[in-house]
């Protein structure tokens, strides 16, 4: 059952808690309130204003799990203050570890920071959670798949027009290395998990990748230099840095080119084009 007056304390406290600049957002010159405005979270949430004002003045129908999991990203909440929400919802808490898609609030932090940079933070499945909007501009809006096609190794042999953004000549060992990752996450997970159902679903739709499955190759990187085809821009080389979150097998990627590059300026260029296409 939903803790109405429960909910509402615990979103205003957590709403006062929060600075604009905890969030990536500009503070501005004349703010009254203590935290956040109500507009300001609602926007972090992706829900509308009213829909956020009636939850903390106690009003409204009950919120769904994903508009609860929505909130306690919006407010970068912990873990403990998540499963708290969820609670106060009248929810069952998400799992934790692996299969939670709750994005930690240093990653968040971190994230929020990088908004002259190409990042996004994925699962260990290769599900985008978040990016950055010239993580956005760079690979497109990643976030909007749903089910197995939410996992870029499941659409690479699933999808052909998923490889447009590669080299042709790159093919061939992204499709080893995709391969080589779902299978080490399969055994690390094991029979039963979310990973070996993907597999399962992959198998069955690429014959290229049950060919690549009987090899069990394993333990395969990629390379230092990523290298994508942008269909405004382009070739790019890109170096890819890597911090990884162990409580949620989380991966935060920043895509960096060298200063001076034709590269470099290729990403400034595509800076310009999603603040233009966001406009």
């Amino acid at each position: 059952m939903i803790d109405r007056a429960g909910l509402a304390e615990f979103l205003r406290s957590r709403r006062d808690a929060l600075q604009p600049d905890d969030v990536g957002l500009p503070r501005g010159r004349r703010r009254r309130t203590a935290g956040l405005r109500r507009e300001e979270v609602a926007a972090l949430c992706h829900m509308s204003t009213d829909y956020y004002a009636r939850l903390e003045r106690e009003r409204g129908p009950k919120p769904s799990e994903q508009m609860v999991a929505s909130i306690a990203q919006g407010l970068h909440l912990s873990l403990d203050e998540r499963d708290h929400l969820f609670r106060l919802a009248g929810h069952r808490p998400p799992p934790r570890g692996a299969e939670s898609e709750h994005v930690s609030p240093g990653l968040l932090r971190i994230l929020d920071r990088l908004t002259d940079t190409a990042a996004e933070v994925v699962t260990e499945l290769g599900e985008t959670l978040r990016q950055t909007p010239l993580g956005v501009a760079l690979t497109g809006d990643a976030t909007g798949y749903t089910g197995p096609a939410r996992s870029l190794g499941y659409r690479w042999f699933a999808d052909p027009a998923s490889r447009a953004l590669y080299p042709p000549e790159d093919h061939a060992f992204l499709s080893r290395l995709y391969a080589s990752h779902l299978r080490a996450v399969v055994t690390l997970r094991g029979p039963g998990s979310r990973a070996a159902r993907l597999a399962d679903l992959a198998l069955a739709r690429s014959e290229e990748l049950r060919l690549l499955w009987e090899t069990h190759e394993v333990g395969l990187r990629p390379g230092e230099v990523k290298r994508l085809v942008h269909p405004d821009v382009g070739a790019l080389e890109l170096h890819c840095q890597t911090l990884l979150d162990p409580q949620q097998s989380h991966l935060l990627l920043v895509y960096t080119a060298v200063p001076g590059s034709e590269s470099h300026e290729k990403l400034q260029l595509l800076s310009v084009i999603g603040a233009q296409s966001l406009g």
